[in-house]
């Protein structure tokens, strides 16, 4: 995991500092840069607990209450990118503002509560095999499924607004920027589907040691795909001075200003 947020790094770096450099000041900016930076915080807290060889369980216990609030947060801000563009496919409707962000935040406090519960009790020992290092998780929950149940029910509700949305301006909304904004919230959400019901699947069947690095897998990829689509969005509006067909100025689509 390390080295492909590594490479995605590197590979878009030159972008990046294209647009902290270049963009606007603003809200939306500062969540890019919490969305794109939170996993290394994740990566680093992850191989911290693999390969220190002296954490005791109550400190094993601690780092991965740190790593869940970590990939939890990490996603918050990817779905929060995504919500902000649905609220702008829907015309910023306000109403519709306040049911994604009520829900989301009650989706919210229910995974934290269940992440916390069951990791708290949960037994952790250090590998007694010589040269095996780290934090094990010995017992573990099957009510660790849960929060990827709400994520799935969330990105599915999310996924039908958009391609409503979609259907209905199909012909009266044909521009290159709405096209690639449908695109990339029916493509993230189509992601995050994916990667929530295998890992329904794999917390129910697989071993801790296997269902956690597909968790931290998810986090990852949706935080990399959020701020990939960002930069993309936002590249596309530097090279028009159009209005989009939502009804924005596409120099101001780099800050969101549509969301406030």
């Amino acid at each position: 995991m390390t080295t492909f947020w590594c490479y995605d790094y590197i590979c878009s770096l030159h972008e990046e500092w294209t647009y902290l450099l270049r963009s606007d000041g603003g809200k939306v900016k500062g969540l890019y840069i919490i969305a794109r930076y939170l996993p290394f915080i994740l990566l680093t807290t992850n191989l911290y607990m693999s390969f220190n060889p002296n954490e005791t369980p109550d400190r094993c216990r601690v780092l991965a209450n740190v790593d869940s609030a970590i990939g939890m947060v990490s996603v918050i801000f990817a779905e929060y990118f995504f919500m902000l563009r649905t609220y702008a496919l829907w015309n910023n409707n306000k109403f519709l503002l306040a049911a994604m962000v009520t829900t989301f935040f009650a989706f919210i406090v229910a995974s934290f509560t269940i992440a916390f519960t069951n990791t708290i009790p949960a037994a952790y020992a250090t590998s007694a095999i010589p040269g095996i290092t780290g934090c094990y998780q010995s017992t573990t929950s099957l009510q660790l499924f849960i929060p990827f149940v709400l994520l799935t029910v969330f990105e599915l509700a999310l996924l039908i607004l958009t391609l409503v949305r979609a259907i209905q301006n199909w012909q009266m909304s044909s521009s290159r920027l709405y096209v690639s904004l449908v695109n990339h919230n029916i493509s993230y959400y189509a992601c995050g589907l994916l990667f929530s019901v295998t890992n329904i699947f794999t917390s129910l069947l697989l071993q801790y040691s296997y269902r956690t690095m597909l968790h931290d897998f998810q986090f990852i990829i949706l935080a990399i795909l959020a701020t990939r689509m960002h930069l993309h969005l936002w590249g596309m509006s530097r090279q028009a001075h159009v209005s989009v067909a939502l009804g924005i100025p596409l120099t101001h689509m780099s800050s969101m200003n549509f969301a406030t």
